[in-house]
This record gives C-alpha cells, sequence and structure tokens, in this order.
C-alpha cells in the first residue's frame, strides 16, 4: 500500500493549476503539432508525428496521474497543526551535529518536494525520521549517503 498524499494549499493549488494547463492549453499545442506532422506526408517514417504523439501520450498520462493525486490527497488543514511536534507542513531548524551547520526544512508531502528548495518529503528519510519529533530531540537518519545525527532547534510553521 502507498503512503497517503499529502498536501498543502499551495500544492494543492500547483496540481490544479497544472491540471487546468494541461487540459486547456497543452492538449491543444500538441493536438496542433500532431495535425501539422500528418501533412508532412508518409506518417511511418515521420519523426516530427511520432514525437508529437509520444508528447501527447505523455500530457495524457500527466494528466490521469494528477487527477488520480488529486483525488486522493489529504489537505493540511493550518489550523489543525501544531508548532510542538513536527508534521506535515512544520518548518523544522536542525543542527547537524557531524558538520556543527545550521539547516531549514520545510517537511511536505511527497508531491511537494523540492531538495533545492529545502522542502523535504515526509516519506523522505530525514521526513520519516523528524515526524512526531520535538524541539530539542536528537535524531539519526539513515540515508544512502551514511547515518547522520541531527538536533532539532526549532519547530514553527508557515505564515
Amino acid at each position: 500500500m502507498s503512503a497517503p498524499i499529502v498536501l498543502t494549499q499551495e500544492g494543492l493549488k500547483n496540481l490544479q493549476d497544472e491540471l487546468h494547463y494541461l487540459k486547456t492549453v497543452k492538449r491543444g499545442e500538441v493536438a496542433e503539432r500532431i495535425k501539422e506532422a500528418r501533412d508532412f506526408g508518409d506518417l511511418s517514417e515521420n519523426s516530427e508525428y511520432d514525437a508529437a504523439c509520444d508528447e501527447s501520450a505523455m500530457t495524457e498520462a500527466r494528466i490521469r496521474f494528477i487527477e488520480e493525486q488529486l483525488k486522493s490527497a489529504t489537505v493540511l488543514n493550518h489550523s489543525e497543526l501544531r508548532n510542538d511536534i513536527v508534521q506535515v507542513g512544520s518548518i523544522v531548524r536542525l543542527l547537524d551535529c557531524e558538520l556543527d551547520e545550521e539547516v531549514e526544512y520545510t517537511i511536505v508531502g511527497m508531491t511537494e518536494s523540492d531538495p533545492e528548495q529545502n522542502r523535504i518529503s515526509d516519506q523522505s528519510p530525514v521526513g520519516k525520521a523528524l515526524l512526531g519529533k520535538h524541539a530539542g530531540d536528537t535524531i539519526a537518519v539513515v540515508a544512502p549517503g551514511g547515518e547522520f545525527d541531527y538536533k532539532i532547534l526549532t519547530i514553527r510553521l508557515p505564515k
């Protein structure tokens, strides 16, 4: 069984916006490319047609994927979030005990993770280790790169 899909309000809006774009803009653009490629003649050796058909298939697959996510997603209610325990939606400042450096992560559902923006999934090794913990706790994270110890300095909620 897969993990439940948890979305922030921002993540929900982003998925809804992407779905709207794919259905109202992208589908039409791809259909036009298919039409233009058909005009080139023989479809058996028409790379433009093949590429447009592949793009259409990928667009339709993405639409189905987003629709399924939206059907089964739970959207965080910010009024129910707590700042004394790490949960999806928390912003957590950590001390990397080995490097003596601080880092801040926002814990999000897996569909919203963006490590470059320090938005980590609740299903990632660090995210899993943090869930349910409190400020002052030290956690050990087993990740592909080794084992890391972090101390939770603060937990706060998004504004």
